[in-house]
Parts: C-alpha cells; sequence; structure tokens
C-alpha cells in the first residue's frame, strides 16, 4: 500500500474562522443522523405504498431492500474513495445522492422510480465512516473520542428520530411531503458540510482498484439479497440457492484478487490482524443483536390486544416508545468515550454487549406492560452506544491514518451484513410461531420471546468476543504517536 501524504487545504478552506472549526463535529453528526433518518422515515409508508403506487407488496419491500444492497456496496467502495480523492469531497457526494434521491421520491409515485432513488439514498451509508475518519485527521487525541462516540451514537439517534416524525408526516399530511423535507435537509447538510469541514489533508495515493470494487459489489449483492430474499422465496428454493453459491464463489475470487493487487480495495492484511478482523467480527454480532430490538418492538406494541400481548398502539406511538432510547444514545455517547479513554474500547465493546443481553433480560421477563417494554429498548439502546462508540475507535487505533475511512466502511459493512442477518432469522422464528386471532395470522408472544433470546445470546458471544480483542496499551501509544504526528504535519502545512 502506498503511504499516506499530507496535501494542502483545497481552494476555499484556508482563512478559516473558529466558528467554522467549532461547528465541524455537530455539522458531520447532523450529517449522520439525516443518514439514519433517511433508512427509517420509509417504514411507516410501508403498508400504504401498495395502494398510493398502484404495486404488489414484494414490489413495495424493494424500497427497503434496494436501500440496503446499495449501501453495503457503496460503504466500503466510497470510503476508499474518499481516502485516496477527498473525504469531505466523497461525504458531500454521498449526501448530494441522497438529496436526489429524496427529490425523486418526491415527484414521482412510480413505484420503478421510488426503487431507484431508495438505491441512491443507500449511498448516505458511507458517510459515518467518512466522518469518523475526518475526526480522526482533523481533532486532536483529548478531544476525538468523544467526537467519534457522538459520531457512531448518531445511527441510532437519528433512528429514534426518524420513526416518529415520518409517521407523523405521513398521518397528518401528503406522503410525498415527507421526501421533500429529508430533501430539503439533505440539501442543507451538503451547504453545511462544505462550509464548516475542511478537507482532510491525509491521503493515500494510487489508482482506485476497480476490478475489485466490481467484485465486492457482486459478491455483496448476492448474499445481501438471499438473506433479504430467502424468508420470502423459500430457503431452499433455486434462486436462493444459487444466489449463495454465487456469493460464495465471487467472494472468494474477490479475495484471492485482492491479496495479489498492489493497491486493493480492502487491504486484507489488515483485516488478518486480531486487532482489525475480531473488531469486524464483533461488529456483525453487535448489529445483529442491536437490530433484533428495533423490529421486535415495533411489531410487538403494534399488534392488537386480542392477542393477549399486543398493545394496539399506532405508528407514531411506536416511534415514541422507541425515542427514549435514541435520546439515551445521545446522552451516553460522552460517558461511552469516558470509558474508552480509562479503560480502553475493547472494555467498552464488552460493556455495551453485556447491557445489550441485560435489555433483552429485562424483554423476556416482562414484555406486557408499557414501560417494562420501553425500559428494555432502553437498555439494550444503552449498551448500543457504548458498542457502536467503541467499534471505530478500535480500528482508528489499529490501521493506518490513510486506511481510516475504508476500514471503518469495512466495518460498518459487517454490521449491515449483522442487521440483514438479524430481519431474516427474526422474521423466519416469527413465521414458525404464527396464531391466528381474529381471522388474521399473527406471531405468538412465544415466538418474540425466542427472537430476544437469540439476540441476547448472539451480544453475549460480542461480548465473549470484544474480550479476546488484544489490548489496548501498544495502540494508545500509537494513538499518542498519530496525534504528535498528525500535529507536525499540520504545522508543516501551516509553514508551507
Amino acid at each position: 500500500m502506498g503511504q499516506p501524504v499530507p496535501i494542502p487545504d483545497p481552494p476555499g478552506t484556508t482563512g478559516r474562522t473558529p466558528l467554522r472549526d467549532r461547528l465541524t463535529v455537530p455539522v458531520l453528526a447532523f450529517g449522520g443522523i439525516l443518514m439514519a433518518v433517511m433508512q427509517t422515515v420509509v417504514v411507516p409508508l410501508l403498508p400504504s405504498l401498495p395502494r398510493l403506487t398502484g404495486s404488489s407488496a414484494g414490489a413495495v419491500s424493494w424500497m427497503v431492500t434496494a436501500t440496503l444492497l446499495s449501501g453495503a456496496v457503496l460503504t466500503p467502495v466510497l470510503g476508499r474513495a474518499g481516502d485516496m480523492y477527498g473525504k469531505r469531497r466523497v461525504l458531500t457526494g454521498a449526501l448530494s445522492l441522497m438529496t436526489v434521491g429524496s427529490v425523486m421520491c418526491a415527484l414521482s409515485s412510480d413505484i420503478r422510480v421510488l426503487i431507484t432513488a431508495r438505491a441512491l439514498q443507500g449511498a448516505a451509508s458511507a458517510v459515518v465512516p467518512l466522518s469518523i475518519s475526518i475526526l480522526r485527521d482533523e481533532l486532536p487525541p483529548e478531544r476525538r473520542g468523544g467526537a467519534v462516540a457522538l459520531m457512531s451514537s448518531t445511527v441510532g439517534i437519528g433512528a429514534a428520530l426518524g420513526l416518529p416524525l415520518a409517521a407523523l408526516i405521513v398521518q397528518y399530511s401528503n406522503w410525498h411531503v415527507m421526501f421533500w423535507a429529508t430533501g430539503a435537509l439533505g440539501a442543507i447538510g451538503v451547504s453545511a458540510i462544505w462550509w464548516a469541514v475542511r478537507e482532510s489533508p491525509v491521503r493515500e495515493p494510487g489508482r482506485f482498484d476497480v476490478l475489485g470494487a466490481l467484485g465486492l459489489a457482486v459478491g455483496l449483492v448476492c448474499l445481501l439479497l438471499g438473506v433479504s430474499q430467502g424468508g420470502q422465496w423459500g430457503w431452499g428454493s433455486p434462486r436462493i440457492l444459487a444466489l449463495f453459491l454465487g456469493a460464495v464463489v465471487v467472494l472468494a475470487l474477490w479475495w484471492w484478487q485482492q491479496l495479489r493487487t498492489e493497491l486493493p480495495l480492502v487491504d486484507l492484511r489488515l483485516v488478518s490482524r486480531p486487532r482489525v478482523g475480531l473488531s469486524h467480527v464483533a461488529a456483525l454480532l453487535t448489529g445483529f443483536a442491536f437490530y433484533a430490538n428495533s423490529l421486535v418492538t415495533a411489531q410487538l406494541v403494534q399488534a392488537p390486544e386480542a392477542t393477549g400481548y399486543g398493545l394496539g398502539l399506532s405508528i407514531v406511538e411506536t416511534g415514541l416508545c422507541l425515542l427514549p432510547g435514541g435520546i439515551t444514545m445521545l446522552l451516553l455517547s460522552p460517558v461511552s468515550a469516558r470509558i474508552s479513554a480509562a479503560r480502553g474500547p475493547r472494555i467498552t465493546l464488552a460493556l455495551g454487549a453485556a447491557i445489550i443481553a441485560l435489555g433483552y433480560v429485562v424483554r423476556i421477563a416482562d414484555s406486557h406492560d408499557l414501560w417494562t417494554i420501553i425500559l428494555g429498548a432502553t437498555v439494550v439502546a444503552t449498551g448500543t452506544t457504548f458498542a457502536y462508540s467503541a467499534l471505530p475507535t478500535l480500528i482508528l487505533r489499529a490501521v493506518p491514518a490513510g486506511q481510516t475511512a475504508s476500514a471503518n466502511g469495512v466495518n460498518v459493512l459487517m454490521r449491515t451484513i449483522g442487521q440483514a442477518t438479524s430481519s431474516a432469522v427474526v422474521a423466519a422464528v416469527l413465521v414458525h410461531h404464527i396464531s391466528s386471532v381474529g381471522g388474521r395470522p399473527l406471531p405468538t408472544l412465544h415466538g418474540y420471546l425466542m427472537a430476544f433470546a437469540i439476540a441476547g445470546v448472539v451480544a453475549l458471544v460480542a461480548c465473549a468476543t470484544a474480550l479476546t480483542i488484544p489490548g489496548d496499551a501498544t495502540s494508545d501509544k500509537a494513538a499518542g504517536t498519530d496525534g504528535r504526528t498528525r500535529g507536525a504535519r499540520d504545522e508543516a502545512l501551516e509553514g508551507a
């Protein structure tokens, strides 16, 4: 791999004011929250979209699947592009694609246009890893931990805010208004980032690995399409089996190609290091455990009271049930940063995974009363805050400065695969635990409790995985050295 090199700031970023520097973290956090809101806003619409677009429920489901697939493919690709061509440049491009997708959704009711637009919006999944990489390059070590923790928490904060806000708009206004709103927020985000965030001076020289990007895209599409559509198409169907076989073959060839390429898309030699590889495994497991909370809680509280366990809540009320979790993530992100600074990020990760498991114990103990449902969901959100804030810190300490965006992109990809797998497993569990209520097939309480149990066990495995990650002493010294190097680099640039 080429060595990262500092470059002068591009035109328009010199002569910066202190205000712009102070706004760097809030503006990047706004972009992360906006990305999570974008992923969530379509959820309240799904039951009504077949009628509104004149299409089938299967076609409408692609509005979620398209975003998942494009986000999974583009996150590591855009992360690598950011390392090579400029993180702010790629970040604003990703948010611009999201904004264009929102405008397309606002202007059309054609399901084909809507699916295409949602695929464009998947590019915003790269916002968090790119922003974290910018924070590493631009902030001194004493500020970096808290900023990275906040940036990681924006995923949960945005999701908790997006659901009730979208539900309110859908309930009291035309559904196109929701996309006009996200489009306007996206335009504000792009402008704010271009104004407040300077281009990172750290670049990884070389040529972009086009073949590696194509191979990863094909392999991930086969894998995630099989996982996301397995329940609908049948896990033993020829299409699903062909997709999984294709994923294995393509990703094996991609792995071989990456090891033999001078400047690969993903440096697999880094992945083979225990600190990086085990962090990616922990990300996959944590993504699985976290996502089950949102999926199951939303369905459980909206189930009719005739089931004996459901509360019959509306989609707006459901979103409000998840809102305390989002607020908790915002408030506790500085706490997680302090724990990482004092004990190391692997301890924070292990603690977060253990708290997630504790939250599922609360859910299993009582899922009848609203207050215990909210309490359990909030405990899971608390653990997610600690875990998600620790993961990028582990990656930042373990990889060279010139590869932080691409390495964090892979870490976010692993979370995405974990979430997709969680969705498939939860759906499979609930389908096998169905009873008829008023002529409608609905999951039983036992099915929900089993889903909680599976997610809790996965969280414990994530905790054990975190504890096997090598200690932080060496990386702490490296982080300090990196901070001094960054300071010397900036002084050199100022002198130039």
